[in-house]
Order: structure tokens, then sequence, then C-alpha cells
């Protein structure tokens, strides 16, 4: 078959060898040898946070944008705008504002985000069923075997999905569409934003091995200097050797590391993808040494936790105070539960013994709290002869819910937010 272009924004096709669509006259086209073979696709929201605020606030469009905030916070994202200044993702507030003082922030609204978050992914699921979520803005999709049900290729069918984002919610997506998930990840990168990518298997080896190492998910810093003092600076390097050898001199992980440098990757799109925790942290404006304020803190937090397990029908057994130290050095302390639980009041009992034992006079500018080892809510918060409060503390807590949900999250504070026991 002759090879064709797709037009992202009509969805015609027509014969390939001009850069514009021969029906509406659109550059943004896409074409590729194995277009209409390939169906996993990886969809990522461009600059979620940031896209959601510039289309809720027009006077933002033009502005370059950051999401986060307090001078100790970190950047949660920022706009197209602002990364040409060079603000990225997890930097911290101050110097995200030094390399761009004029640009505009925004506190984060978790809430809005989720409920956008919500929506793209009742519309991916409208595709598929086999949606594998990875976080509130990106998933993989397996579109295989859905062409007589859209009678449309996987590629026709995710370029009109980006056009509805577009059309419907007001924000924008990339797309990687490839034969296997390492690639259509790696595919919806290089095209950011409103991208279209495709990674064909004829091309994948080469395409791979003109990169680094560090392009392969899983190998961060310390991993990629230890292989560069091995020699393997390129994935091309890892390329060369047999794999056998990368196993001997690597283990399990040299073995993995083979695989995906010659495009081998044969994980399924799972949407029963699990989740391993659920958490929430806050970052101070002012390092903070005093046991009270931290426990009003962590207090706050755990209801956050609590907030998000009970709405996600979940519960955990495995709790863990985190802690970063004024030189930013990061404490984590763990313990388990006589039972799962989402209970915003044994999420902070629990942490608050933890945290007991760390006010020793230290100054922290981080707390954070997080349950694991997660199982279905119908398993939570039974109790036993020995601990018969915990049907008054569910009844307690359901009461407060129904009150903040009927009018709103102030309606009920405790008294420990205000310093009180």
């Amino acid at each position: 078959m002759d090879k064709m272009i797709l037009c992202r924004d009509c969805l015609a096709r027509s014969p390939a060898g001009g850069r514009r669509c021969a029906a509406c006259g659109s550059p943004r086209i896409v074409s590729h040898d194995e277009l209409d073979q390939l169906s996993v696709a990886h969809i990522d929201c461009d600059a979620f946070y940031a896209a959601i605020e510039k289309r809720d606030n027009p006077a933002l469009r033009d502005e370059p944008l950051i999401v986060g905030g307090g001078k100790r916070g970190v950047v949660s994202t920022c706009c197209y705008i602002a990364r040409t200044y060079g603000v990225r993702s997890a930097m911290p507030m101050f110097k995200a504002l030094a390399l761009c003082p004029q640009a505009k922030v925004v506190r984060p609204d978790m809430q809005k985000y989720v409920t956008v978050g919500h929506q793209v992914r009742e519309l991916m699921l409208e595709l598929t069923p086999l949606v594998e979520p990875l976080s509130i803005d990106e998933a993989f999709l397996d579109l295989g075997g859905t062409e007589r049900l859209h009678q449309a290729s996987a590629a026709a069918v995710l370029a009109r999905f980006a056009s509805r984002i577009e059309r419907e919610l007001g924000i924008t997506v990339s797309v990687g569409l490839s034969y296997c998930k390492f690639l259509a990840k790696m595919a919806s990168d290089l095209d950011k934003p409103r991208g279209f990518a495709v990674i064909g298997q004829a091309e994948a080896k080469a395409f791979l091995g003109a990169r680094p190492v560090s392009a392969i998910w899983g190998v961060g810093k310390v991993a990629q200097e230890r292989f560069e003092r091995e020699g393997l600076r390129m994935i091309s390097d890892i390329q060369a050797l047999e794999e056998i050898e990368m196993f001997r001199r690597f283990g399990p992980e040299g073995r993995r590391l083979w695989r995906l440098s010659h495009g081998l990757d044969d994980r399924t799109v799972s949407p029963e993808r699990e989740r391993k925790s659920v958490s929430a942290e806050t970052t101070f404006e002012e390092d903070i040494s005093d046991l009270t304020v931290l426990s009003q803190k962590l207090f706050l937090l755990s209801e956050k936790v609590s907030s998000r397990l009970k709405a996600q029908g979940i519960s955990g057994d495995s709790l863990t105070l985190k802690l970063k130290t004024a030189d930013f050095r990061i404490l984590t302390r763990a313990r388990m539960l006589s039972e799962p639980t989402q209970l915003a009041s044994r999420i902070f009992e629990a942490a608050r013994d933890l945290l007991a034992k760390e006010g020793n006079g230290r100054r922290y500018r981080l707390i954070g709290v997080g349950i694991s080892n997660l199982v279905e809510a119908a398993q939570a918060d039974h109790g036993d002869l020995a601990d018969t409060r915990v049907v008054r503390e569910k009844a307690t807590e359901t009461a407060i819910d129904s009150l903040r949900e009927k009018f709103g999250r102030s309606a009920i504070t405790k008294g420990i937010v205000f310093g009180k026991r």
C-alpha cells in the first residue's frame, strides 16, 4: 500500500508527498509507513494544570504561568511560555521566579484538575476499555481490534480524540503511537504541545540507538553515571552487546535495558493498574520545629489522605510519615496499623505517634503522610473487642463528611487546627 498522509484537523487521507493536507490545507499532518498497523498509544495532556488555568482565565493566555506557590514551595507545572525561560516542574519557586520574575503564579486547585482529569478519562474509555492510567493527566491506550467499531484506524481515532478534547474541554493533548508502551511513551514527548508522533517497528532500533541511555525509562542520574563509567553512554552502546553480557554485568536490570534498547517491550496495556499508595504533603513557608504546629499541619494532611481514600473506595494498613529537614535531608518513618483504615482520625493518631519521636527541636521544611498496602474499603475500620471506638469514629467522620459536602469544607474544622486538643 502506498504511503498516505492523515490530516489531524479534517481527518482526510491523501497520498504522501505534500506538506499540507490536500483537502483543507492544514500543515498538521502525520505520515508513516506503519501508520495503519500501530495501535498502542500514550496520551499526555499538555501542561495540564496550567492549561486548565489559562482556559478558565483568558487573561492568562499569553502570560508565562506557573502553578505552584509560596517562596518555599515548588513548581507543580508551568506553561510552555514559562518553559522558554528555563522554568520546569518540581523546581523550587524562588528559582523559577528568579528565571522568570514576570510570571503569573496561581495556587493549585486539585479538585478542579481531578474533575477535568476524569472527563479526559471518560472520553478515553469511549475509544477502548484498555486504558491504563499513569497519572491524572496521562494514560496508555490499546486500540487493537477497534477498527470495525470506529470505522477508522487507531491513528485516525486518536486524531479525532485529540480534536474533541480541545473542542469540548478547552485543553490540548499530545499523542504517541507505536507498537509497544515504551516507544508510545517516548513518542508522545517528541512533538509537544498538540503533538502527534509515530515510532514504527522498522525504525525502532535506529531511533533508539541515537539517544542517550538516560532516555530509557527508569534510568535516573545515578544509574546514568554508573553506565557511563562502564562505557555505556548511548543506547547504541547497549545494542552492541549481547543480552547475556548485559545480564552478567547488571543482572535483571541489564536484561531489561537490553530488551528496551532493541525496542522489545511485551508489557500489555492493563486497565487494572494497581495504585500503590495515597499520600499528601506540604512544604512550609518557614522552617518549623514546634511540635504543636507540626501536628496541626499533619492533621490537615491526614484529612486530605482520608478524603482521597474515601473518594476512591479504598483503604490501607501501612502508614508512612515523611519529613524533610532544614538541610534537605528526607526522613521516613513507617508503621503497620492494626487493620486497614480510611479514617482521618486513625491516620492522624498513628502519624502523630511517629512525629512525636522526631520532635527533638529539629527544624523541618516539609511534612507528609501516606497510606499504602491498599485494599477495598469494605475491609476497613471494623475494630474488635479491644477497639470499640471505631464505630463512633466512623459515625462522626461520616456526619462531618456529609456536612462538608453540603456546606463546604470549612463548615467543620476540628480544634487541633487552632491549637486545641
